[in-house]
């Protein structure tokens, strides 16, 4: 059976179960507006999945959840930062927490690996080439999840694009034993401090 297949064999079992019923039953009281006021940027990583959530006693419809491969940013626009933007002046979102994790894959990835992978599937050397910059920039400078994430939360504390009235912390969580340990306090940490940071950043994407 393919996994399309399973997926949506899956889905029909779901439909016609008592899960979904519940579901349903309590739909009126969920919003896509987060009632905890409050938006997560973490990693892909499937050790996440159904165990960082209930790990922060968070449930369906309290807060916006924003993932990429190694809760990285890039640049002062990038995707995570719009999700942002649009979860704070949009959905009512007033605080923001950054949550890495140990044992990070990214942290062991370099451009040079994945450019070979991806030359090796296929994939035009011209086509690497308009994103090479941006692949050392992203891959080249992740080597321990903790830096990451506080040059996470320095970009995001620094950009012009969300108020300086929005706390935003950063988090390590265990992959294995589900402890999460505060890096950065946001309601104590000053971004005058880091604002270098983000300025180098914006400096290496501008030459893109």
């Amino acid at each position: 059976m393919s996994t399309l297949a399973q997926v949506l064999k899956a889905n029909s079992e779901f439909m016609n179960s008592k899960t979904i019923q519940r579901i349903h039953e309590n739909s009126h009281s969920v919003s896509k507006f987060p009632n905890r006021h409050l938006a997560i940027f973490t990693c892909m990583d499937t050790r996440l999945v159904e165990f960082l959530e209930p790990a922060m006693g968070i449930k369906r419809g309290e807060v916006k959840v924003i993932k990429n491969a190694g809760n990285s940013i890039t640049g002062p626009f990038a995707s995570t930062i719009r999700s942002l933007v649009v979860s704070i002046f949009e959905l009512g979102v007033k605080e923001i927490m950054i949550i890495g994790h140990m044992d990070c894959g990214i942290s062991h990835s370099t451009s040079r690996e994945l450019i070979q992978k991806m030359l090796s599937r296929g994939i035009s050397l011209d086509a690497i080439k308009m994103v090479e910059a941006e692949l050392e920039l992203w891959l080249d400078q992740f080597h321990n999840p903790i830096d990451n994430v506080k040059s996470v939360v320095y970009k995001i504390r620094c950009n012009p694009l969300i108020p300086k009235d929005i706390p935003v912390h950063g988090l390590i969580f265990n992959p294995n034993t589900g402890a999460i340990n505060v890096v950065i306090d946001g309601y104590k940490s000053k971004i005058e401090e880091h604002g270098t940071y983000y300025a180098a950043d914006v400096e290496r994407l501008e030459k893109i």
